[in-house]
């Protein structure tokens, strides 16, 4: 069967690699649960993708699905172009960081190479888009990502926020209302065993923050 990427393929090819690269197992369920989809026509699709040529992902029942080399390609790609919209409608159109997911969504599949190349240069060749997840470069490869919670740090340690997982856009407003987006200093003041809460000092002001929050902020410790 020849390869043929929908847009389909292409959320289905993005929804692996994203799920893997948290270096989690890529099931049908998980990839049903991130889609929204009935996990029998997930089966299919991704016997489907298997069968492409050459095969977009290795799929063995009970344990899981990976990409192929083809298919790690074809979702960075993807991915590169979804994360580049993002920053040029963050940067360029004054989109605000909760509302650039749903855009860049819709836009993702269509554009062409020379367009987000020339997106991509017009914005200096950004390393990050707004919510400070790597872009992939020209070439296809990804920059490492930073992995540290929030929620590890204890007193008296010091970080800078390097990027936010997150895409509910009420989550997003709050945390760009309270200070906690990418290039952010803080310092850790105190921590509760008992529930996981966090005592941070961020643009002079304290707060306390729950896991609900800190689970979603990653950091870099200075």
């Amino acid at each position: 069967m020849k390869t043929i990427l929908t847009h389909a393929t292409e959320d289905y090819l993005k929804a692996i690699y994203t799920i893997s690269v948290d270096g989690l197992s890529a099931s049908t369920n998980a990839l049903a649960e991130r889609l929204k989809i009935a996990p029998a026509s997930v089966t299919g699709m991704i016997k489907r993708l298997a069968e492409t040529s050459p095969p977009l992902v290795d799929y063995r029942k009970h344990y899981g699905v990976t990409l192929t080399p083809a298919g790690e390609r074809a979702a960075l790609k993807v991915i590169r172009q979804h994360r580049l919209l993002e920053t040029y409608l963050h940067e360029s159109l004054g989109f605000s960081w909760d509302e650039v997911h749903e855009e860049a969504c819709r836009m993702e599949h269509v554009i062409s190479d020379a367009f987000s190349e020339r997106i991509d240069a017009i914005l200096g060749h950004p390393t990050h888009d707004p919510h400070g997840d790597p872009i992939p470069d020209l070439n296809l490869v990804m920059p490492q990502k930073a992995s540290t919670q929030l929620s590890a740090l204890r007193p008296p340690q010091k970080a800078t926020i390097q990027r936010v997982d997150a895409k509910d856009g009420d989550l997003l407003r709050f945390l760009e209302e309270k200070g906690l987006v990418p290039g952010s200093k803080l310092e850790t003041r105190a921590y509760s065993p008992f529930d996981g809460n966090l005592t941070i000092l961020l643009n002079e002001q304290e707060m306390i923050l729950g896991p609900a929050i800190t689970r979603h902020v990653f950091i870099e410790e200075n």
